[in-house]
């Protein structure tokens, strides 16, 4: 039976998916969500050796890149262990995560992480979705993170190096959320363009797709994982 491998958003924490997870129960043999180190800025580089180096040695698995670790999944499946059978994105990129101009983005190593209102980052990542429980479980993975490294992040989100796109060969869904305030409905299509297998599911739902709509997201990938199930005997 197939694996899945979560790699989580811009907090790397991987402590806000139990809902999904949940909702994905049955599915795979096993779900585990990777986390990233909060005390190192480490580029996309970087983590992609990290990730590289905890994925599955021998059986088969679905890799899901999530919002900010999108990049990093796609640079795995351009070159991919000979074990990785389909690749999920949700609300991700490809390109430049926002239209931030080139100079500004060197400004994100002083922007005042902690100083930003939680009303504000609620409205971008959940929206009409957010709920007291949401909202606390975002603000704890925050807490948790070094603000160096969330600024880090953020301006490595910009400065992004598309990989190979043509390369990847394995079956591609790309969950998109039909209410997202951060990234613009045009990158799914770019990489619906760009992959020769990549689908696009619209989910109704904000930024933190995951979290907000567990039950739809999990029936997509479900529905998707199908043609890796293993035949009946």
């Amino acid at each position: 039976m197939t694996k899945l491998i979560i790699l989580p958003g811009l907090d790397g924490t991987g402590t806000l998916h139990a809902e999904f997870l949940s909702a994905l129960s049955g599915t795979f043999e096993r779900s585990q969500v990777l986390s990233y180190p909060s005390n190192e800025t480490l580029g996309y580089a970087e983590l992609e050796t990290l990730v590289r180096a905890e994925l599955p040695g021998s059986k088969p698995f679905v890799l899901l890149g999530e919002s900010f670790s999108g990049p990093i999944a796609l640079a795995i499946a351009a070159k991919p262990p000979a074990n990785l059978v389909g690749l999920v994105l949700s609300t991700t990129f490809a390109q430049r995560a926002v239209a931030v101009p080139a100079f500004l983005v060197p400004l994100l190593r002083l922007a005042p992480v902690r100083a930003v209102p939680s009303v504000l980052l609620t409205w971008g990542l959940l929206g009409r979705w957010a709920t007291p429980q949401l909202t606390a479980s975002l603000q704890r993975s925050l807490r948790a993170v070094s603000p160096s490294v969330l600024r880090f992040r953020a301006e490595a989100s910009l400065r992004v190096q598309e990989p190979v796109l043509a390369d990847i060969r394995v079956p591609v869904l790309y969950l998109r959320a039909r209410d997202d305030r951060l990234i613009a409905a045009k990158a799914a299509d770019y990489l619906r363009a760009s992959i020769a297998q990549c689908r696009i599911v619209d989910v109704a739902g904000p930024h933190l797709l995951l979290q907000a709509a567990p039950l739809e997201c999990a029936h997509a990938v479900a529905e998707f994982s199908q043609q890796f199930a293993s035949p009946a005997r």
